[in-house]
């Protein structure tokens, strides 16, 4: 076993990991030379990849905060929360509202270490983790962390940022969003990001190739297939945009190269 209580072969650091890399690029210091390897690889083939994932972060931010400020949500089930970069989601929101309440999930036992260690919640709200694959939606939303955190009678934001473009066509990703949000309230609201080829096809080609070469494959989609995830809800004005588009504030560059991102995100409303 190794320290933190996880068995020491579900911790590998001698292979690379989708959310390491995002902190490297990042800048972030969760992560192993093998991380920081493919994570220079990816941005020899496309030097944006900073922009991009920045970008991706702050949709996410402009998202959980449009969500607590405008909509009234309290209750968020975070999915791929990735290693913890200030300000994290249960941040953004408690700021607007501080008894909000967030459940993070993960598969990766050192995100789920640094989450309990970093994502500590205001005191009239809570946050809790779940040690669960998106590909299993049924045992995420049985877990009791589930249940001791949140009120699945009133409206739950669904945060699925950064995460589905590592699911392919056998997986179904559809349905696995589906399966996460169908159980969810009327009022409850899906908010996600969706890896594109569209605008440098050449440049994220070759990153995806990097990302299948070390052991994790990607299925990147057109705006249409970006669109269909969010099928029969409210979309939330500017609609699916790649993310440096939906609704910018002050902080938003607005001299971004639209070839210099590679993510659609889009806000819905569950009926």
């Amino acid at each position: 076993m190794a320290k933190n209580g996880y068995p020491a072969d579900r911790i590998n650091t001698q292979e690379a990991h989708s959310a390491r890399v995002y902190d490297y690029i990042l800048g972030g210091k969760t992560n192993y030379v093998v991380d920081q390897q493919a994570g220079d690889a990816m941005c020899q083939e496309w030097p944006a990849m900073p922009v991009h994932m920045r970008e991706n972060r702050f949709f996410m931010h402009r998202a959980a905060q449009y969500l607590a400020r405008e909509e009234g949500v309290r209750q968020f089930l975070d999915i791929g929360t990735g290693i913890p970069t200030e300000p994290n989601l249960h941040e953004v929101v408690q700021r607007t509202a501080p008894d909000s309440r967030v459940v993070y999930v993960d598969n990766d036992p050192i995100v789920l270490t640094h989450a309990q260690a970093l994502l500590v919640s205001t005191p009239e709200g809570r946050t809790a983790y779940i040690d669960g694959d998106m590909r299993d939606p049924a045992a995420i939303l049985a877990a009791p962390e589930v249940a001791d955190t949140l009120d699945l009678t009133r409206p739950v934001g669904l945060m699925i940022i950064g995460i589905v473009h590592f699911l392919l066509d056998e997986d179904d990703a559809m349905g696995i969003v589906r399966r996460l949000l169908d159980p969810l309230p009327s009022g409850s609201f899906l908010a996600m990001t969706i890896g594109t080829a569209d605008f440098a096809p050449e440049e994220v080609g070759r990153v995806a190739s990097e990302y299948e070469s070390r052991g994790m494959p990607m299925r990147l989609r057109t705006r249409a297939e970006a669109e269909a995830f969010f099928t029969g809800l409210d979309l939330v004005e500017p609609g699916v945009t790649q993310v440096h588009y939906w609704k910018p504030d002050a902080d938003t560059d607005p001299n971004i190269d639209d070839r210099d991102i590679a993510m659609y995100g889009g806000v819905a409303r569950k009926n």
